[in-house]
């Protein structure tokens, strides 16, 4: 039934043909976000068409739109169009985020496989299988490095895919690191205890970072929720205590 739901998804998709450079920016949104079928574009062009459509009919029926119809339609239309690359965009986010959480892990496995008389490739492909419980979408993305290089990709190349498929800084910058160290040579698992020390150290300055910004985060809360809470707890007894003694000054005032 998924399947066919694709299907006719994308051929609602193929009905407005889109432009290149459209199809090359959502493709490369969809891989980063897992998404690698090859129709995974047309389908989510047909989301994008019916979701709106949907979202007018269901307001059109219930008569929602009544008071200011053209302000409603013209809103909803735009919201379902923009809703599923939204929701896209935040899978990605949260995949990026997982990737990058899970990186100085699978440094330090590649570190001890390379210790331990194993190749990069061979390393890469031990740190993928690993990882395929704890980490699986790294593992994923490892595994699928190790495909490019079996089929005969260039190992620079494989990894620099790699660099563009999750478009994460963090792997970014290792991939430069391993192109530097076989250019010049040096040793690789050096090079990499090197750069998961560092990573650890990213990782920590970004904690302390998050905990910094949660005093400003937690201002709001405290003024509209936290603090009105507390006055009418602790004001409201001693509001309540006085009210018969103020009640006949009020009274002769009146």
């Amino acid at each position: 039934q998924s399947a066919r739901a694709e299907r006719a998804l994308a051929m609602v998709g193929s009905i407005v043909p889109p432009s290149v450079h459209t199809v090359s920016r959502t493709q490369q949104l969809l891989v980063r976000a897992g998404y690698r079928n090859p129709q995974s574009v047309m389908v989510l062009r047909g989301v994008r068409i019916l979701f709106p459509i949907l979202l007018l009919a269901v307001v059109y029926f219930t008569g929602f739109y009544q008071e200011n119809p053209v302000a409603v339609l013209a809103l909803l239309g735009v919201l379902g169009y923009m809703a599923p690359e939204f929701y896209v965009t935040q899978v990605v986010r949260k995949r990026q985020h997982k990737v990058q959480r899970s990186l100085p892990d699978a440094l330090d496995l590649m570190v001890i496989s390379m210790e331990a008389g194993l190749g990069l490739d061979q390393a890469i492909l031990r740190v993928s299988q690993e990882l395929k419980y704890a980490h699986p979408e790294l593992s994923e993305e490892l595994q699928m490095v190790n495909m490019e290089t079996q089929l005969g990709k260039n190992r620079l190349d494989a990894l620099r895919e790699l660099a563009n498929r999750t478009g994460v800084e963090d792997i970014k910058g290792l991939v430069a690191m391993l192109i530097q160290t076989d250019r010049f040579g040096t040793s690789l698992a050096q090079s990499l205890r090197v750069f998961s020390d560092e990573l650890r150290l990213r990782r920590r300055q970004r904690a302390e970072e998050q905990a910094a910004k949660t005093t400003v985060k937690m201002v709001p809360p405290l003024v509209f929720f936290i603090f009105p809470a507390l006055m009418v707890v602790i004001l409201g007894p001693g509001l309540i205590a006085i009210m018969p003694q103020l009640m006949p000054m009020l009274n002769g005032g009146g």
